[in-house]
This record gives C-alpha cells, structure tokens and sequence, in this order.
C-alpha cells in the first residue's frame, strides 16, 4: 500500500510516519517537495505517484498570523484540500483530511456534534471548515477528522511553551475560560493508523465528518496545572500559574470559549476512541523524541 502524506515537520505527520512506517509505503511531500499552495503542482505529484491513500496532514495552523495572511491561509486549508480530494476522487482511493474545532464559535453550552452549526471566528477557522466544504463537495470516499489543541514533543506547541516559561518565571498568567480537550498528535496519528487498518479489512465505517479528540476535557490553566505537576515531579523549578480571563489575553484572532467536540460518533462507526486527554498527556512525555 503506497500511502502520500502531504506535510513533513508537523505534529501529526511526524507521528504518522512513525505509526505508518511497517504498514506502508510513505510518500512524504513536506514544503519543500510540495508547495500546496500551487494546485497545479498537487494534481501532478499526485497523478505521478499513484498513492493507494492521501492523507493531507499539512496545515496554516498559525491561526494569529492566518489573520494579516488569509490569501495564504485559505490556499493552503481551503483550496488544496478541495485539489487532493478532486485527485483522490479520480485515483477512486480515500482521502483522510484534519480539522479543528475552530470551525464553531464555541458559544454552545455543551460539546459540539459533527452536524452543529458551524460558526468560525477569524480567518483560521474560515479556512478549515473551507476546506472541508469543498472536500465534501467532491464526493468520495473521505474523512474529516476535526480536533482541537494538538501537541506533542515537536514544533510549536502549547505543552513545550508552558514547559519552558513554566521553569523560567515565577509567575505565569493561564487563561481558565476556555474549555477543550488537549489532544496529542501521537494519538490523532495511532486512531488513523486504526481507521486505515478497518479500511484495508473491509471493516470500514460510514465515510464523513467525525470529531477526534482526547476524552474528558479542561481549560488552557488546567493543561498548564497538569504540565506544571509533571515538572514538580522530576523537581524542576515551576512557576506558579494564576488563572486568567481570556479577555485578559488578547490575540490577533478570536478563539472559541467551547472547544469540546462529541466524538461518540467516530466510536459507533468505527468502533475508535481516544484516550482521557490527562493519560494521553503523560503518554506523550514519557513516548521517545
């Protein structure tokens, strides 16, 4: 099975190629093989490499910066998911597509369902639920895995920003009112490798939109709470957090106060559920670099 996984560096697709690699053939297209801001250049890697699976695990996810850069944002969410899946529709193999929970504006009082009404914020949510509407246009045989507050021991993340102020302040400000589920990449990458081997047994589900995050949930001072227990238990130095409003945070872009998502679905249909996001958490710092 030759598998193309667009994205080289980032979280999830690193995790992929590690969950991947004695399943398939790889074919990873990072920026520098790919620009996928140049549809041309898709159709044609894609019509020469003749994978049996796309799986687009590249992203703008610099959602403060998709702001003052939409024109990029919304090439690189918007219009190349709709290219790989018009592609993928015309090899007849499946598309597996991420997005986020940052397609609803997160005013729910209770986690979102796949079929709630999507209401983004800014530019990055704009972008990604765009690419997801003109995945679904195509047609086809795909999944849209929607989650929220992916980390991992790579890259720019929320976990490897609060380890590094965590030991170098004495006092660090965590926003406590958004509530989500943090959610690591090694587990979006495992629950796809799964989708992927129900596939290739004919044990696959409804294809669709389905929501894709650690179980349970808490708010950005809570992950910090947890991370921060972390480092007092190898006796490292710790700041101490002060949970704040995220109004007394502003960014660029505008995040949703509720990102919970229900992920009942993915288990009914697929019979997939991700770990409670504190064990995943613990799995992760103590998973290899």
């Amino acid at each position: 099975m030759r598998v193309l996984i667009t994205g080289r560096h980032g979280q999830v697709s690193r995790e992929l190629q590690r969950c991947l690699a004695d399943q398939a053939e790889l074919l990873v297209l990072g920026q520098e093989q790919l620009d996928l801001g140049d549809a041309a250049a898709i159709r044609r890697q894609v019509r020469e490499l003749k994978p049996d699976l796309l799986i687009n695990a590249a992203a703008h996810t610099a959602v403060d910066q998709a702001e003052s850069e939409p024109e990029r944002a919304f090439a690189i969410n918007a219009a190349a998911p709709g290219v790989l899946a018009e592609e993928a529709a015309s090899l007849a193999v499946p598309l597996i597509h991420y997005s986020t929970d940052y397609v609803f504006d997160g005013s729910k009082d209770a986690p979102y369902h796949e079929d709630d009404l999507t209401a983004p914020l800014g530019v990055y949510g704009c972008s990604k639920l765009a690419g997801e509407e003109a995945v679904r246009a195509v047609g086809g045989q795909h999944l849209i895995l929607r989650t929220s507050w992916v980390y991992s021991l790579h890259g720019k993340n929320f976990l490897l920003t609060m380890q590094r102020l965590l030991q170098e302040r004495e006092e660090l400000r965590v926003v406590a009112d958004q509530i989500g589920a943090p959610t690591w990449a090694g587990s979006i990458a495992s629950a796809t490798t799964e989708l992927v081997r129900h596939w290739k047994e004919g044990r696959a589900g409804a294809w669709g939109t389905y929501h894709l995050t650690g179980q349970g949930e808490t708010s950005w001072f809570g992950f910090a709470e947890a991370i921060a227990a972390q480092l007092r238990s190898q006796g490292r130095p710790c700041a101490r957090l002060v949970p704040i409003a995220a109004s007394e945070y502003p960014t660029p872009a505008q995040r949703p106060l509720n990102s919970r998502l229900d992920c009942s679905r993915l288990q009914r249909e697929w019979n997939i559920r991700l770990p409670n996001w504190h064990d995943a958490l613990l799995e992760c710092l103590n998973s290899p670099r």
